[in-house]
């Protein structure tokens, strides 16, 4: 009888739980970079409910950067990029400076189904109906226990679990902010009453009761969105009859609502996470921050924080990571989950319908017919104006780089590897040492206005400048030692 070991299967690097939008994306990033990964999802089926979510343009320029966007634009419906802020009618400003200046909204089933496909394709695991119960972690790494008894090892979890996350509740991370104080009744479906009924009834009560709208969608159906203040049981998903009774109540008719796509309820409860990582643990996307969905931020922001950690995690893992850049994920994206944090409850007061909110709301309307205002929000919303804090340096330093022209295409084209990018328009300059991690496009004919610029893998620029010495700092700041020393 053969008596030599049955081979196992190597342990993950990487444990993520949760395999919604953040969980999944950041399991590609991981795996853009050989990194092992196992993603727990404690759903067994999709949501039955088709609910529409919203990309946003920065969330679309990455998807654009992972060669992931054309696989989403042929299941979404494309709109303006404009009225976000607190729903106030606004036109798209005219100089949003990217290629892909509108919304895409698409059925969370769907963009979930081709996320998690993307992260499988790369070699990521995902196994369904697996729910973490526990965990324990040294230095060496994390021991997670499933609902199941089953306990797994790898070298980090990332709790990617939602609003209620089990990791970040075992953790032992603080989630302190301001609970739900109002609840709101948001789906879509038909509607048989005529438009312009429609159109009159919102204008009229459009400033009286808030948050109140019926929105046109596409194909006969509206976004409906009215105060649940009259649903008594919280612990429900809303009926159609609870919308029926809701707009009656405020615009005394139904307006004959039927065939719903998806019906939801939430609530203005506004939190975000002390810290984003203790330890080999660390948190993304909803189990480090919630607030209420107006100005459809959520879903991106998570994306957002996925794109950020993914490759920082893997240079960890693979070994070459500065020490510091690890904690550079909670220095960069907690700030950016706080201003989001402030801007919903900025839109939520702005809706509601008290006198010196209305007459705020009145005065912003105003406002925002000035192209400057309505671009400064719009920015904010779709974090095309985010700049992270890299120190001292030129204004693009720390911003992310919209998609230009370059040698046989587009930038973006170049980016679809996780890899970070040397554009150098002087031809002189190298990536060095570091040129199995970073890549080098000498193209004197980008349409840049500098000479040369380092882009991080989530196309964030960490560099402006023609000097090579400055240049090799920068590279050893981002992307540790390099291989070798660099040519000179």
């Amino acid at each position: 009888m053969d008596s030599s070991p049955i081979p196992t299967e190597p342990s993950p690097d990487v444990i993520i739980a949760g395999c919604g939008p953040t969980g999944a994306v950041l399991a590609a990033e991981l795996r853009l970079h050989g990194v092992r990964v196992l993603v727990l999802e404690q759903e067994t089926e999709p949501a039955s409910f088709v609910r529409i979510v919203g990309l946003h343009i920065r969330s679309l320029e990455l998807m654009a950067m992972r060669g992931l966007l054309d696989r989403l634009l042929a299941h979404g419906r494309q709109r303006p990029a404009g009225g976000f802020f607190a729903a106030i009618p606004a036109p798209p400003p005219r100089d949003l400076d990217s290629a892909h200046a509108y919304l895409l909204g698409i059925p969370q089933p769907v963009i979930v189904r081709l996320l998690e496909e993307h992260a499988a394709g790369l070699g990521a695991e995902v196994r369904h109906g697996r729910a973490v119960a526990g965990f324990e972690q040294d230095d060496e790494g994390v021991t997670v226990e499933l609902a199941d008894g089953e306990r797994l090892q790898a070298r980090y979890l990332v709790g990617c679990d939602g609003a209620r996350s089990t990791v970040r509740k075992l953790s032992g991370i603080g989630f302190p902010g301001e609970p739900s104080r109002t609840e709101t009744l948001m789906g879509e479906m038909a509607v048989a009453a005529p438009p312009a009924e429609i159109a009159a009834k919102v204008t009229e009560l459009g400033e009286r009761h808030r948050p109140f709208w019926l929105r046109p969608v596409g194909e006969g159906v509206h976004s409906v969105v009215v105060p649940a203040a009259g649903v008594a049981d919280r612990a429900e998903p809303p009926t159609l009859d609870d919308f029926r009774q809701q707009l009656r109540a405020v615009a005394g008719t139904d307006f004959g609502v039927h065939s719903p796509r998806w019906l939801s309820r939430f609530g203005d409860a506004t939190r975000l996470a002390e810290r984003y990582r203790t330890g080999r643990v660390l948190l993304a996307g909803d189990a480090a921050h919630i607030h209420p969905p107006t100005g459809g931020q959520g879903l991106n922001l998570g994306i957002q924080d996925a794109f950020n950690l993914g490759w920082k995690l893997a240079a960890r893992i693979r070994g070459w990571a500065p020490e510091p850049l690890l904690d550079t994920y909670q220095a960069e994206r907690r700030p950016v989950a706080e201003e989001v944090l402030d801007n919903t409850r900025a839109q939520m007061a702005l809706s509601s319908p008290e006198p010196g909110s209305r007459a705020v709301r009145r005065l912003l309307t105003e406002l925002m017919g000035f192209d400057e205002v309505n671009r400064h929000l719009i920015g904010k919303i779709t974090a095309i104006d985010l700049r992270y804090d890299f120190g001292d340096g030129p204004d693009l330093q720390g911003r992310r780089l919209r998609d230009i022209d370059v040698k046989q295409g587009r930038l973006y084209d170049r980016l679809h590897h996780g890899r970070g990018l040397l554009l150098d328009r002087t031809e002189r300059l190298t990536a060095g040492g570091w040129s199995d991690r970073v890549d080098h496009l000498a193209d004197p004919t980008a349409a840049l206005d500098v000479p040369a610029l380092l882009l991080r893998p989530d196309g964030h620029v960490a560099w402006v400048g023609d000097d090579q010495r400055d240049l090799d700092d920068h590279l050893a700041r981002w992307f540790g030692e390099p291989a070798a020393s660099p040519l000179r």
